[in-house]
């Protein structure tokens, strides 16, 4: 059975056939050095990056698209003020709205780091099984109960979004969320607001949802116990020796795709200590009408 996750796992490209583990070190540090890009002129650039390795993993436009609906509103609401209220130079006003060149610089610097390292961790999510980025983890030196935990977490919160579905249907057809028609508050609802009435009932069905998310995981913990989780067996007998690949084994293709991962996350912040004086410019300049 394919997870969620692993919908576009299986294509062919050079992305999806970098090795597990130097795929996840090469793209972690790029969404490091992305991070820590500070100069304007540098937002293009690692954009274009991160829209080309997303072009190397041929990966559709409708996995970027539908996928960047919910960071995209998060993004919206962090920096969507920030060219109103931060800054003294004034690029445009009207009335008391004025919009500030520092400020405008400071959202697109936000919004294109914020871009890149998503799109960039878009990439290492859909194009490496689920499995296999756990158990490339497990080797880098993840510790064995994280990487349960991790699985276990992925497994059951389907368990957990079927099981709010079905309260959710069972308390629309019970009438929540309808306005009955003569109630004198109709007129004064807010769209896309719980009415205060139904703020009782959302409680309860978080807790609900809480309750039984704890109560399902004691269940867990206690099945997995009674068949030997955790418990290490006094033997004298000498440990199984499982084969483990080391990075002498590994493609040379893997392995210069690293380096280069690794040296343009060097190139970026070694470019991202340049001084202005040298002559690249900046957001502030290219905002300037002047």
């Amino acid at each position: 059975m394919r997870l969620v996750m692993d919908e576009f796992a299986h294509l062919d490209s050079p992305i999806h056939r970098w090795e597990p583990r130097c795929k996840l070190l090469g793209l972690v540090t790029l969404m490091f050095a992305f991070a820590f890009v500070e100069r304007g002129w540098l937002v293009p650039v690692v954009l274009a990056i991160a829209l080309l390795l997303y072009g190397l993993s041929r990966l559709p436009l409708s996995f970027l698209r539908s996928r960047l609906r919910y960071p995209g509103y998060f993004l919206l609401g962090v920096v969507a003020l920030l060219p109103f209220c931060s800054g003294q130079t004034v690029l445009w006003q009207l009335g008391p709205v004025a919009l500030r060149q520092e400020g405008l610089s400071a959202m697109l610097l936000i919004a294109g780091r914020f871009l890149a390292i998503v799109i960039t961790g878009f990439i290492l999510l859909g194009t490496t099984p689920f499995l296999t980025l756990v158990a490339a983890l497990r080797s880098l030196g993840l510790p064995p109960v994280l990487a349960d935990m991790t699985l276990l977490t992925y497994r059951y919160l389907f368990d957990l979004a079927e099981t709010l579905a079905t309260m959710k249907l069972a308390m629309r057809l019970r009438g929540f969320g309808q306005v009955p028609s003569g109630d004198r508050h109709r007129k004064f609802s807010i769209p896309f607001l719980p009415r205060r009435t139904d703020l009782g009932n959302l409680s309860a069905l978080a807790g609900t949802l809480l309750i039984r998310s704890y109560e399902q995981s004691e269940r867990v913990y206690k099945a997995m116990r009674l068949r030997g989780y955790g418990y290490t067996p006094r033997s004298s007998a000498a440990p199984v020796a499982h084969p483990k690949t080391t990075f002498s084994n590994l493609r040379l293709a893997s392995v210069m795709g690293l380096a280069g991962a690794v040296g343009l996350a060097i190139a970026l912040l070694g470019l991202g200590f340049v001084p202005v004086s040298s002559g690249i410019p900046q957001f502030t300049h290219l905002l300037s009408f002047r």
